[in-house]
């Protein structure tokens, strides 16, 4: 390839049936859509060593997903890697796709340094990105850690992107998953519940009696399938979305999708938090509330929210936005089926 000599490019990627339908673009990119993508991301040259790589496979989840890194904020030991995006717009975590390098930038902020390339288990909060501010658009970047949470903080992480993709090691090497997957279990099945969670449980006990142990089955079916409680905009989480939400117009009124889901300026969030946030992400005042996913990336919601109103199964009435009585009796169905694969 001219580059990763000496590296065993076939086995470095798990081509696990999630890889192949969110990061595996079907054919290695050609030429034209390579100086396509470049323009559509910024102009921005892909390194030589990417596309080589591309070529080979383009994009996935690695076998390795982890590289040591110094002790930082946000890290003890080493950073880890969700996927690698590819060369193309196929796939919704390629670089040109739903999820690609530019949703980062214009949905979540970030800032406009070159091209982001790979994400992390937490759900958008932090991401790699190849750097060009030294270089510019046309140099070898460097790699970073890009740090949504202190402020989009950058730290450098390796030299180029070769450096990166061979410095990976096996997850075994700081594997704390056993331990991570008990405590989120711990979390769904003994967390306590925030009070609008509560009083929405009573709202709908007429119609389902067992409504907190349907939203603990589908959180333990969310962990068992990540390892982890995060919801993303898999099948599992637009579920859980769609509960969270018939739970919470069980008893009130959502009159626009900025009072659902929008995040006010931090500067306001003293007294105007979104109705979503009020459930299982933040507690409010100094009560915290065990149920929790800790943080949540606003556009996977987003994303539900206008595919749920193309489909027509959320609709405006008299009452504001709610899921359509068709809907819910589907969605009361899949419940069931949830929590039956726990028994």
């Amino acid at each position: 390839m001219g580059h990763f000599e000496g590296f065993d490019v076939a086995g470095f990627w798990d081509d696990s049936a999630y890889a192949l339908s969110e990061y595996v673009e079907e054919a290695p990119p050609s030429r034209e859509l390579i100086a396509s993508l470049e323009k559509e991301l910024g102009g921005y040259r892909l390194p030589d060593s990417y596309v080589a790589l591309m070529d080979a496979h383009n994009g996935g989840v690695p076998t390795r997903v982890c590289f040591p890194v110094a002790e930082t904020d946000w890290a003890e030991s080493y950073l880890e890697i969700c996927g690698i995006r590819g060369i193309g717009r196929a796939r919704s975590q390629s670089l040109g796709g739903e999820f690609g390098s530019l949703f980062w930038v214009e949905m979540w902020g970030y800032p406009d340094i070159g091209v982001y390339f790979a994400d992390t288990p937490s759900a958008g909060h932090d991401m790699l990105a190849l750097d060009y501010r030294a270089c510019g658009k046309h140099g070898e970047p460097a790699v970073v850690h890009v740090d949504q949470e202190h402020d989009f903080a950058i730290t450098w992480v390796a030299e180029n992107f070769e450096a990166f993709v061979t410095g990976l090691v096996d997850e075994s090497v700081y594997d704390t998953s056993e331990e991570d997957r008990l405590d989120a279990l711990a979390t769904v099945r003994e967390g306590s519940f925030s009070p609008i969670l509560l009083r929405a449980f009573g709202e709908v006990a007429d119609v389902l009696p067992d409504a907190d142990r349907r939203l603990r089955a589908l959180g333990e079916a969310v962990v068992q399938d990540k390892g982890f409680f995060a919801l993303h905009a898999d099948a599992r989480s637009m579920l859980m979305y769609d509960y969270l939400f018939w739970l919470f117009t069980s008893f009130n009124r959502v009159g626009s999708v900025e009072q659902y889901l929008r995040t006010p300026p931090q500067h306001e969030r003293s007294y105007a938090l979104p109705d979503y946030e009020l459930m299982i992400v933040f507690s409010l005042g100094s009560e915290p509330y065990g149920f929790s996913t800790g943080g949540y990336g606003p556009g996977f919601l987003e994303q539900w929210w206008e595919s749920r109103i193309a489909s027509g199964h959320i609709v405006e009435n008299a009452d504001g936005y709610r899921l359509t009585g068709t809907v819910v009796t589907a969605l009361l169905g899949e419940l069931a089926a949830v929590a039956g694969e726990g028994e």
